[in-house]
């Protein structure tokens, strides 16, 4: 039945007369008041709690996940090895697949990288404190362990720039390695270090080796655990740190063998498996003697390998060439005369400080030596691939479709990779995200049925001291349904007003913190330093919607008490 309104509007009856009895002074309005506003205020406060809940759980994973993420890349493609993905074995730095990831729709950037563990230390300072009332003061010095990531021209600076506190964002050039170095700002507040100063920083290689880098940059995100261990740097840096290829160079040995000099491949790095070619194809001779007559080059091809020493099928060995330069002056026999002292060694006089070119007299000539050592073939490794998706809800799907396409399947040049997602990498931090959508589930819950309850009341209530108008409907020939339906509408005008007092609340206390902060976290604990807040429009939308479906369906079950009423008792009790 419907019911046509002066506003030509046409609404459904009970809705008309549920209006009508809400608005108007009817009987037992003096005992339904305070069950009613306590109903409306549990609705009014459930939907506070749960607004409050959503957007503070919505928050903190966004922004764990998204620091988190920062750090490193949704998506890792490393060596299948094994390992962690700081210590994980190198692999080629052109990749066949790498095309066909850029052109992925879902994926947003991908880039290479390299990690190096360092040990960072500061210069000594004068450090002061009170002891007994008085100033004391020492010098100290500081040690930090850390993770130096090496990046290229192409990485994504967004993340860390978004988080930069002091100075700027290192530079990188293409022709020379940059020694800038971005680190956090409890890492160099540990250190005693800022802008502009130079980072002492060591390195286990072979043996252990020192580098200075030049401080242009400090961030801080808040998340406690990353921003104490990681660095940022050139890739380069990190790529020779790591002993990733091998390094050539020729030496002449202080002594001679029959009256000629000795000469000797020094090559470090690689797998410690050598093979050398000196111009007429690779052999296992590391070496020869030699009695220069005349000027020429001596060229060294150096490489490691693993089985096959001509180098047949092992693309991923990658070698390097290193140059001895030798020119005579003066006039001799053309047969060696190298003076020695009495212990056999012969007398260098070196013209480089670094000792890359030394003299050598034999009679009336003099031979100059000129070392050039090889670049390295470390530029041709990295320590893998980082994968960055555009939605983090296509996450799983495009993490699958790479693992399936790369996974143990051997690459042209041999190698095999292993394909992990960011929640494989920091497993213990997204189990615990995802323990927070239980809590959730839980508290929405609670306060639902507690909303629930209290509705359930008032809607008895309502129904009690309204007996005689129940009765007096159902003597007109109103059905019960019909009934249960007026006292419904009643029940959902009010759940209305207690969500609308609600949502005011709820998001303007969200607002409050979104915009100002006011609830501060400890970062070694929850990884941030404030309560964030993330309220999407769906997810409001929804929560609402839930909350007065749930709540009016609940209903129907007390408003079974109106098939109960009697009209002639009802009417005669009025």
């Amino acid at each position: 039945m419907y019911f046509s309104t002066a506003k030509k509007l046409i609404v459904p009856f009970e809705y008309f007369i549920a209006r009508k009895v809400l608005k108007n002074e009817v009987q037992g309005k003096k005992v339904s008041r305070p069950i009613v506003r306590i109903s409306v205020t549990s609705i009014a406060l459930a939907v506070v709690v749960n607004l409050i809940t959503i957007a503070v759980v919505t928050g903190f994973q966004r922004e764990v996940r998204n620091k988190v993420s920062g750090f490193g890349s949704h998506i890792f493609i490393m060596n299948s090895s094994g390992g962690s993905i700081y210590e994980c074995e190198p692999i080629l730095k052109n990749q066949t697949f790498l095309n066909s990831l850029r052109k992925d729709p879902e994926v947003a950037s991908v880039h290479a990288v390299a990690y190096k563990p360092v040990i960072f230390q500061s210069d000594k300072f004068e450090h002061s404190f009170k002891k007994n009332g008085k100033d004391t003061s020492y010098l100290k010095q500081e040690i930090h362990g850390a993770i130096l990531k090496g990046v290229g021209l192409d990485y994504d600076w967004n993340f860390f720039r978004s988080h930069l506190k002091k100075g700027r964002i290192p530079k990188f050039h293409g022709d020379s390695v940059s020694v800038e170095i971005l680190l956090s700002e409890k890492i160099a507040r540990d250190l005693n270090l800022k802008i502009g100063d130079e980072v002492k920083a060591y390195f286990v290689k072979s043996q252990p080796i020192r580098r200075n880098f030049k401080l242009v940059g400090i961030y801080k995100t808040g998340l406690e655990e990353f921003d104490r261990k990681m660095a940022v740097g050139d890739i380069r840096s990190v790529q020779d740190l790591n002993d990733w290829g091998i390094k050539a160079s020729i030496n002449v040995d202080d002594t001679l063998y029959n009256g000629q000099f000795i000469i000797r491949a020094d090559v470090s790095g690689g797998n410690g498996n050598y093979r050398y070619d000196w111009g007429t194809g690779y052999e296992n001779a590391a070496g020869f003697t030699l009695c220069p007559v005349k000027d020429t080059v001596v060229k060294l091809i150096a490489s490691d390998y693993w089985s096959n020493i001509r180098g047949t099928d092992e693309e991923t060995s990658k070698p390097d060439t290193a140059y001895l330069k030798i020119k005579i002056s003066g006039i001799g026999n053309s047969y060696c005369d190298i003076p020695t002292n009495s212990d056999g060694v012969i007398s260098k006089a070196f013209t480089e400080e670094d000792g890359s070119a030394f003299k050598v007299k034999a009679s009336q000539k003099s031979i100059l030596f000129t070392k050039v050592d090889g670049p390295g073939s470390s530029n041709y490794y990295v320590g893998g691939y980082e994968v960055s998706v555009k939605d983090w809800n296509a996450l799983p799907e495009t993490y699958e479709r790479i693992r399936k396409e790369l996974s143990f399947i051997p690459s042209p040049s041999g190698e095999t990779f292993a394909v992990r997602s960011i929640i494989e990498n920091e497993n213990d931090i997204f189990v615990w995200l995802g323990f927070l959508d239980l809590n959730v589930l839980i508290i929405l819950t609670l306060m639902v049925l507690i909303g629930i309850i209290n509705m359930g009341s008032a809607l008895l209530v309502l129904i009690l001291v309204r007996s005689n108008f129940i009765g007096l409907m159902k003597a007109m020939g109103a059905t019960d349904w019909m009934i249960r339906k007026i006292f419904l509408y009643q029940a959902a005008f009010l759940i209305l007003r207690g969500m609308i007092i609600g949502n005011i609340v709820g998001l303007g206390l969200c607002g409050l913190q979104y915009f100002f902060g006011i609830l501060k976290l400890n970062p070694e604990v929850y990884y941030l330093d404030s309560v964030p807040v993330d309220l999407d429009l769906w997810a409001w939308a929804a929560l609402n919607a839930g909350t007065l479906i749930v709540c009016v369906l609940a209903l129907i079950i007390p408003s079974y008490a109106i098939t109960r009423i009697n009209p002639a008792k009802s009417i005669r009790f009025n």
